[in-house]
């Protein structure tokens, strides 16, 4: 886990997981819906109200993989941003399944306050059974922030991480969402010097 002051709230820290850190939080997930409220922060970078519109209907196959569509991204701007092949079958599993039309919520909760409620009974949970106060300090906006981190870390195409992301440019996403080091950048590093 790799913490580092808010700039905005002097109580509180930006918080970046590592992918073990991800699994552990989709481990305590209690089920299916809030392990798939986790998955679409940590692992398609969605911000919370994006979370919420998720439907089935915006998984697309495409050339380039399962890919979520946003629709109505922060300034109504739309977007893609690819989605692991088993999340994409879960959500479409649960548009199967249901007796709903494909366009309603995949989520029963419709207010980002009943969002971060959850992530913040995952990091109580994840800061009890690891002894790690750095988990209190996780917020919704940190799963964004890991997923861009990690998509950095494994040398994806920044300007592609832009397109994904639905950032503007890169001094916003350097800014405020890629960890300077991540942790596996940082185990990396300490690999190559052989006293540490």
């Amino acid at each position: 886990m790799n913490l580092r002051d808010h700039d905005e709230d002097e109580a509180g820290k930006k918080v970046w997981l590592s992918q073990r850190e991800v699994e552990q939080l989709e481990a305590v997930a209690p089920d299916t819906e809030h392990r798939v409220a986790f998955m679409l922060g940590a692992r398609c970078g969605l911000r919370s109200k994006e979370i919420l519109d998720v439907a089935p209907q915006h998984v697309a196959k495409t050339g380039a993989g399962a890919m979520l569509r946003v629709w109505e991204g922060k300034g109504d701007k739309y977007r893609e941003t690819p989605m692991p092949r088993d999340l994409a079958t879960t959500i479409q599993t649960i548009g199967d399944v249901r007796d709903a039309p494909a366009d309603d919520p995949v989520l029963s909760i419709q207010s980002t306050r009943s969002l971060r409620r959850w992530v913040q009974d995952a990091r109580n949970e994840l800061a009890q059974q690891h002894d790690d106060d750095g988990w209190r300090y996780l917020s919704t906006h940190d799963l964004r922030r890991t997923w861009a981190t990690s998509l950095s870390d494994a040398e994806v195409d920044p300007l592609l991480v832009l397109d994904w992301g639905g950032w503007e440019d890169l001094e916003t996403f350097l800014d405020h969402y890629k960890g300077k080091f991540s942790p596996a950048a940082q185990r990396r590093a300490r690999e190559k010097v052989e006293w540490l």
